[in-house]
């Protein structure tokens, strides 16, 4: 019996469907509370801003409150309290993205990182790419079998790369096609944001019985 063994690959490039950014306050003041009442104010406000633009939102989470003393050099004594909060965004309409981060960006005291650009976790662009590289992996057996004077008989296995063997090269790989392009804040003008295209890629492999080849 003999086996012929292919890899099937697939590209292709797809605008985002989600772009994700996170937002940190910060507040400091040499009294405690003050540094509190100023962070939970300054937090209120981001959310107001980020409540009006509801409709574009996929999600937002709160990764974490932060509030420490600041030491003088010498001894325990306290100089200074500092506080922050940082909040990421995950927007689905893009049309009301450039608004909300020059929003954001404009509050007090706000630092703005982002965006970034994704497909959802879900898409069905990843679906269709995977019967691309099967597809791929077929006719590449084909043409293989073909150069040999052979035939395809039958597929005795199919698989992403690395499954049970030492290539260790992903089943996926989905990347920002302008991951060099990203948003300046500033100025009173709308922001004017490009989503780059993603790239998404996938590979299989696969291996096939053909006929006895007659080109030797």
């Amino acid at each position: 019996m003999t086996v012929v063994a292919v890899r099937g690959e697939a590209l292709r490039e797809v605008d985002p469907e989600l772009a994700e950014f996170t937002v940190t306050i910060v507040a400091r003041d040499k009294d405690r509370e003050t540094t509190l009442t100023r962070l939970r104010e300054r937090a209120e406000a981001l959310r107001a801003v980020f409540d009006r633009h509801g409709d574009a939102i996929e999600r937002r989470e709160t990764s974490g409150l932060h509030v420490h003393p600041e030491m003088a050099k010498k001894g325990e004594r306290v100089t200074a309290y500092s506080g922050s909060v940082s909040t990421t965004v995950v927007v689905r309409d893009f049309a009301a993205l450039g608004e909300m981060m020059l929003t954001v960006a404009g509050q007090d005291q706000a630092h703005v990182h982002g965006p970034t650009w994704s497909l959802r976790p879900e898409s069905p662009v990843f679906r269709a790419v995977r019967r691309d590289a099967v597809a791929d992996a077929i006719a590449r057996g084909k043409e293989y079998a073909d150069a040999l004077g052979a035939q395809v008989v039958d597929l005795i296995e199919l698989a992403d790369p690395g499954l049970g063997r030492t290539d260790q090269v992903g089943p996926f790989q989905t990347y920002d096609a302008g991951a060099m392009k990203r948003a300046s804040y500033g100025g009173a003008a709308p922001l004017q944001l490009d989503p780059p295209r993603q790239r998404v890629r996938a590979e299989v492999e696969a291996r096939f019985t053909i006929t006895t080849p007659t080109v030797l």
